[in-house]
């Protein structure tokens, strides 16, 4: 992975998408004195199917931005769409491409946006939809006559963004080294606590899924656990 980098900004649509996928590399980051974001879509509400969205919602913000605080990510954003029927379209665009102008990162990190996840498993329109926005809203960005209403906004064009880099991708092409952030990464996963207690299966046990995770992207990338991505130059 590039390193000539130092701010980058992680959209993902729902709290535990970076979790399961990017946390020990954006921890890894943090730890070289880069400054990584997090801009969510939704609060993931409709992630509990015991518990009604307007409890789920605070009680999912509050357990993200603890998880965030163990991987050195300070700043965390929502955007307010709703979960379970987020819509690509010009107000995800506008949303995403305002916080790009506002933090003016040079690597955008987005969740896996394709039909499918490695394996062959049908991924879920919220992660399509919302990477799919983050690609255009890169675009949006920089170009000031798209979205004016961000310049009376003070919200300048930004050109930086140099890469976006894809987690948990069929079509991974880079990887990171994550043997000295595994812990912490799989410690930020447990800070979403009655979401995973909800969940059941083996996704419920971050020391298990991690581990098993990050050893076999390691099998393909350097023999050490890691996380990968698929990299997109701009």
């Amino acid at each position: 992975m590039p390193e000539d980098w130092q701010r980058a900004l992680a959209v993902v649509a729902h709290p535990d998408d970076l979790e399961f996928g990017g946390a020990g590399a954006v921890a890894r980051w943090t730890d070289e004195g880069r400054t990584v974001t997090y801009l969510l879509a939704t609060r993931g509400e409709a992630g509990i199917d015991g518990m009604p969205p307007e409890e789920a919602g605070p009680l999912r913000e509050r357990e993200q931005v603890a998880s965030a605080a163990v991987v050195g990510v300070e700043q965390v954003d929502f955007l307010d769409h709703q979960d379970g029927v987020i819509e690509y379209g010009l107000p995800l665009r506008r949303d995403i491409a305002a916080a790009i102008r506002r933090y003016r990162p040079e690597l955008v990190v987005i969740t896996n946006h394709h039909e499918v996840w490695p394996g062959g498993f049908r991924n879920m329109a919220d992660h399509r939809h919302v990477g799919l926005a983050a690609l255009d809203a890169v675009r949006d960005a920089g170009n000031r006559w798209v979205f004016r209403d961000l310049l009376d906004a003070g919200l300048e064009p930004w050109q930086g963004v140099r890469w976006v880099a894809v987690a948990a991708s069929p079509f991974a092409t880079h990887a990171v080294d994550v043997s000295r952030t595994l812990d912490r990464a799989v410690d930020s996963l447990r800070e979403h606590r009655v979401y995973l207690a909800g969940l059941g299966g083996d996704m419920a046990d971050p020391d298990t899924f991690l581990r098993r995770a990050a050893e076999e992207t390691g099998r393909r990338f350097g023999g050490v656990p890691a996380v990968s991505f698929e990299l997109i130059a701009l």
